[in-house]
């Protein structure tokens, strides 16, 4: 299984657990799990997810993310596993 780490943060709206969700559903990436917060007005969401059968490169899909980001006015992050536990291993 092939796992990426998707990091969400900005300020709290309406919907963007679904936004983000759906974008991932749409390129066959499957959400393994989900954190959320709301902080005075701040959201912040982890999620893991599995991009074995995903439709794009994980760059193509780290690229969507952020540009659905951006359009919604948050900051989306995308990195594959074994690159996240690699920096936080020193």
């Amino acid at each position: 299984m092939m796992k990426a780490i998707v990091t969400v943060l900005g300020k709290d709206q309406v919907g963007i657990i679904a936004k983000v969700c759906t974008y991932l559903a749409d390129k066959n990436a499957n959400v393994l799990e989900i954190s959320q917060t709301i902080v005075k007005g701040y959201f912040d969401m982890l999620m893991i997810i599995d991009i074995s059968a995903c439709s794009c490169t994980p760059g193509e899909l780290a690229g969507g993310l952020k540009e659905l980001g951006e359009s919604i006015g948050l900051a989306i992050n995308f990195q594959r596993e074994e690159i996240f536990e690699s920096m936080h291993r020193i």
